[in-house]
C-alpha cells in the first residue's frame, strides 16, 4: 500500500459513506489525519470513530457544501483544529433523476449546487491555505456519467462534466503554486444503490464492463491515495476512469 501522508491533514466531503468514507480511511491508513464533512452527522461521527481506532485524528464537521458562506466557515475551524489541509477531496454529490422533460428547474438547481458549485466554495476556500503552504493536492470525484451522458441525467451528467472542466482550469490557475488538481471518474460502484437494482439491470450493466464486475469504493480510494502522495506530484489536470474498462477514449 502507498503510504506517504504522514503529518498531513486531508478534508474529505461526503465523507460519511461509500467512496467518501472509503477515501477518508485510506488516508488515514496512509498517515493522514481527516476532517470528515457532510450533511448528516451520525454518519461522520462514526467514519471519524473508525479512523480514531486507526490511531490518527479525524473530527466530523457538518455542513451544506453549496452554502458559500458555511464553506468558508468549516475550513476556518478545520484550520482551527488541525492547524492545516493538504488535501482536498470534493467526492459530495446528489442525484435527482428525471428525463428532461419531466425534470424540475429545482431537481437540475439541486444537482448542480451540490456536485458543482459545491467543489468551487470548498476548492477556494482551501486554496488560500494551499497558496500560503505552496503545495497541495485537489482531488474532484467526477464520473464516467460526465464523459459519456445517460438517459435521465442530464443534470448530473452537467454536473460531472463540469467538474471534469473546473479541474482542469484549477490545475492551470494552481500548478505554478505548487497543488495540483486531479479528478477521478468512477464507473458503477458497489453501493447501497447498485445492490438494490433488479437482476436483469445487473447483468445488462455488466455487460458494458469489460473486467465483468462492479467498482468497490475501495477501488476510488486506491487511486486517490495514490493522487494524493508524493509520487503523483507531476501529475496535474487528469481524469483518471475507474471503471472496469466501461469508457475507453
Amino acid at each position: 500500500m502507498i503510504g506517504g501522508l504522514e503529518g498531513q491533514v486531508a478534508l474529505v466531503t461526503g465523507a460519511g459513506r461509500n467512496i467518501g468514507r472509503a477515501i477518508a480511511v485510506r488516508f488515514a491508513e496512509a498517515g493522514a489525519d481527516v476532517a470528515l464533512v457532510g450533511r448528516t452527522p451520525g454518519p461522520l461521527d462514526e467514519a471519524a470513530e473508525a479512523i480514531r481506532a486507526l490511531g490518527r485524528g479525524a473530527l466530523p464537521f457538518p455542513c451544506e457544501v453549496s452554502d458559500g458562506a458555511a464553506v468558508a466557515a468549516t475550513v476556518e475551524k478545520v484550520i482551527e483544529k488541525f492547524g492545516r489541509i493538504d488535501i482536498l477531496v470534493n467526492n459530495a454529490g446528489v442525484t435527482r433523476d428525471r428525463l428532461l422533460l419531466r425534470m424540475d428547474e429545482a431537481d437540475w438547481d439541486e444537482v448542480l449546487a451540490v456536485n458543482l458549485k459545491g467543489a468551487f466554495n470548498f476548492s477556494k476556500a482551501v486554496a488560500r491555505q494551499m497558496v500560503r503552504q505552496k503545495r497541495g493536492r485537489i482531488l474532484n470525484i467526477t464520473s464516467v456519467i460526465g464523459q459519456i451522458g445517460n438517459a435521465g441525467q442530464a443534470n448530473y451528467a452537467a454536473s460531472k462534466a463540469g467538474l471534469i472542466g473546473f479541474t482542469k482550469s484549477l490545475a492551470k490557475e494552481l500548478a505554478p503554486r505548487g497543488i495540483t488538481a486531479n479528478a477521478i471518474a468512477p464507473g458503477f460502484i458497489q453501493t447501497a444503490m447498485t445492490q438494490g437494482l433488479s437482476p436483469e439491470v445487473r447483468e445488462n450493466l455488466l455487460r458494458s464492463i469489460p473486467l465483468g464486475r462492479f467498482g468497490t469504493p475501495e477501488d476510488v480510494a486506491t487511486v486517490a491515495l495514490f493522487l494524493a502522495s508524493e509520487r503523483a506530484g507531476y501529475i496535474t489536470g487528469q481524469v483518471i476512469n475507474v471503471d472496469g474498462g466501461m469508457v475507453m477514449t
